[in-house]
């Protein structure tokens, strides 16, 4: 199933491979949902290589990471796994009855927040076991999960009712519900707590002040945002339809560049270090590494058929 919201670029040169292994010496790992061919793949981002390529059945797209495991959520087989990030051995599943497709996770709290496209709702897992434990109402197809940096607020992109839900992420209470642009499909918060929104039916990015509930901007950018994720005092968007990624500065909202990357780009995350910023491409099978400071394309991954990584999908072992 494919949940709604030009050419190869390979980078393989010695040059680019040197430009990757300079970065700092963290053991970034990339767990990369392959869709098309039912698959995760695991990248060493410090060797800039495919390392394993785990079988994962049900069209898998939504990824969480965290708390020493891998969690995926796979559509089609309606399917929550919990996956050891060494072996990719199940360690806990769950399969749910309606439409699961984004996830978010709550280590703190030992939860995992899973998104209910069908049925307007978001499940809440015991993060060890999956046991669903409570479940929260949204607006209609609620697609994108995030929760803020403080652990507070857990924010829903409600793709069908142009809007995101908030919640209080300690009572699970509804905080809030604030109109975005069109079919808002991923949302993260920047690391100064406000929540950026990518809305594929508009062209354009909500930001949104969680406390107050209101909106502060909306910012046009490529055709078909997608992911947001953040570096160097700059907000990353993927640009679907446009095969780039808009750079965004977070002081000012102002545009800061554009980046060129593979077809169909989707899911995007940064490393620890907030050197190197993942973009998942969908239709290329390919991961594109941006280098997060020159903002320049440094190499291209391969993986399985159809990387979406909708999600948090970098660990990095401390």
């Amino acid at each position: 199933m494919r949940w709604w919201n030009g050419s190869v670029r390979p980078v393989r040169n010695l040059v680019l491979a040197l430009l990757l292994l300079a970065g700092p010496a963290l053991a970034d790992t990339a767990y990369v949902t392959c869709q098309n061919g039912e698959v995760l793949s695991v990248l060493d981002l410090d060797k800039g290589e495919e390392r394993a390529r785990w079988p994962l059945p049900g069209k898998p797209a939504g990824i969480a990471v965290g708390a020493g495991a891998v969690f995926t959520v796979s559509p089609d087989d309606k399917t929550v796994r919990r996956l050891a990030p060494d072996t990719g051995a199940v360690t806990a599943r769950v399969t749910l009855d309606g439409g699961p497709i984004g996830a978010a996770l709550d280590a703190g709290r030992a939860r995992l927040f899973v998104s209910d496209w069908y049925n307007a709702r978001i499940w809440v897992l015991d993060s060890a076991t999956l046991t669903v434990t409570a479940e929260l109402s949204t607006g209609a197809a609620p697609a994108g999960l995030a929760l803020s940096p403080d652990g507070a607020v857990l924010a829903s992109a409600d793709r069908d009712a142009d809007q995101v839900s908030l919640f209080d992420a300690e009572t699970l209470e509804l905080r809030a519900r604030v109109p975005v642009g069109i079919r808002p499909f991923g949302l993260r918060f920047a690391p100064d707590g406000r929540l950026f929104v990518g809305n594929v039916g508009s062209d354009d990015v909500t930001v949104i002040d969680p406390a107050q509930g209101e909106v502060l901007a909306t910012l046009p950018v490529g055709a078909r945002p997608y992911g947001v994720a953040f570096a160097q005092g700059r907000a990353f968007v993927t640009n679907q339809y446009a095969d780039t990624v808009s750079v965004i500065a977070l002081d000012t909202l102002a545009p800061a560049g554009l980046i060129e990357v593979g077809e169909y780009p989707e899911g995007i995350d940064t490393t620890k270090d907030g050197q190197r910023i993942l973009v998942a491409n969908w239709f290329e099978n390919t991961v594109s590494v941006i280098d997060a400071t020159t903002l320049k394309l440094i190499a291209e991954i391969d993986t399985g058929d159809g990387p979406r990584a909708f999600g948090e999908f970098v660990m990095t072992e401390d």
